[in-house]
């Protein structure tokens, strides 16, 4: 999909297979409250780009000419109101500290830190809550793979997000 040079901000998202995409999701819609789970389950890798700088889709083509990234989900991790897994892989950060370098003049302090890859799947609820689930979701845990298949930008809309692109890995 061709990027439409827009205004406003710009968000990219590292994808993950149609099955974990299910996955996630569920637990989204399980756990997330209805009136904030707008969104589907996503890996932000930079929260605030200008989505009228064109750069930015040339350089993001060039990035996905690479064969998929599998990440180790590690853990679920509780931070605060939140419940979210997180993810590791090297690989995965040194691709990010390539992308960083080639987006660093647009960088807001937020995307210019170390990236801490996690899957949110609940949100937007009382500490309380947040602890079950953390408790639920952490009994017989075991840490799996996934594995990633490209990136997506979005069109932030102070709440929804619209999709604008997709920039598959070849396998």
């Amino acid at each position: 999909m061709a990027q439409i040079l827009q205004t406003g901000t710009l968000i990219i998202t590292l994808d993950f297979g149609p099955e974990e995409q299910v996955f996630f999701n569920s637990l989204r819609e399980k756990h997330f409250p209805a009136h904030a789970n707008y969104l589907d389950a996503h890996i932000t890798l930079f929260h605030k780009l200008p989505a009228n700088e064109a750069s930015i889709p040339e350089t993001l083509t060039k990035f996905a000419e690479r064969p998929q990234i599998e990440l180790t989900v590690n853990k679920v991790h509780l931070m605060g109101t939140c419940v979210a897994y997180t993810l590791v892989s090297d690989e995965l950060k040194k691709l990010h500290e390539q992308m960083q370098k080639a987006f660093e003049p647009w960088l807001i302090k937020q995307d210019q830190q170390a990236l801490r890859p996690h899957i949110t799947v609940q949100n937007k609820v009382t500490a309380f809550k947040a602890q079950q689930l953390h408790q639920e979701l952490n009994e017989g845990f075991t840490p799996f793979t996934i594995k990633t298949i490209g990136f997506s930008t979005w069109k932030y809309l102070k709440g929804p997000w619209k999709l604008l692109a997709q920039y598959p890995f070849y396998k």
